[in-house]
């Protein structure tokens, strides 16, 4: 697992999440369309799970009439976060925290990239709540993060995949491989039937899946 207060860490944050997650370029281009279906073009969208501002770069690329609200409670990533986003300093606001350390809005849109996953199905639920919350009636939210099924063969299975795609990339000439008992351990990973009703529980409606890329899911829903 990784300690985002972690120096070295988070210096490799960027590397690792290229390396980890399927098509991560293709993944931001693909939020950007969905989130500006419904933001207009002088939106304003909230980040949560900001650190390292991947995420953040492509969508102010994308849509440069639109504001951002990042929120993190790494400080070491948020300071990662507005050196990659140094071409888009006038558009975002940068916030040290959780959910409810995030302005109340109310928001045209918002992601949440990536994170979940490290959030147990209680403490989740309240997240999408307060995510919800915070915008405005019929605002997109796009979520993507690790979800596979909970019985031992079928996460083995998955856990299984994911490492050997993991492991069929080389940085420097170095393979490199995730710790796949520490996830097994440390994520309260979810299924996706049990993150589809965790965003109906949060009040979101019409859950669309858009994103599956072995053990990552991501979804588009909307505030009712």
């Amino acid at each position: 697992m990784t300690s985002f207060s972690d120096p070295k860490a988070v210096d490799a944050y960027a590397k690792m999440a290229e390396r980890n997650v399927p098509a991560l370029r293709d993944l931001h281009r693909m939020v950007g369309v969905l989130l500006a279906e419904k933001v207009p073009a002088d939106g304003r969208v909230l980040v949560l799970g900001a650190g390292g501002g991947l995420e953040l770069r492509a969508l102010a690329g994308m849509h440069s009439g639109w504001h951002f609200d990042g929120v993190d409670p790494s400080t070491q990533m948020l300071d990662q976060a507005r050196v990659t986003t140094s071409g888009f300093t006038d558009r975002i606001r940068f916030h040290e925290g959780y959910i409810e350390d995030a302005q109340q809005g109310p928001f045209d849109g918002a992601t949440c990239l990536l994170t979940l996953h490290f959030l147990a199905k209680e403490e989740r639920v309240r997240t999408l709540k307060e995510l919800y919350r915070r915008l405005k009636p019929g605002a997109p939210l796009v979520i993507v993060h690790h979800s596979f099924p909970n019985d031992d063969a079928e996460k083995n299975k998955w856990l299984a995949r994911f490492a050997a795609y993991v492991a069929a990339f080389e940085i420097n000439g170095v393979q490199a491989s995730p710790n796949i008992q520490a996830m097994k351990e440390r994520l309260p990973v979810l299924s996706p039937e049990e993150d589809v009703s965790a965003l109906y529980e949060a009040g979101f409606s019409q859950v669309e899946l858009f994103y599956a890329a072995l053990t990552f899911k991501g979804w588009v829903a909307y505030k009712g």
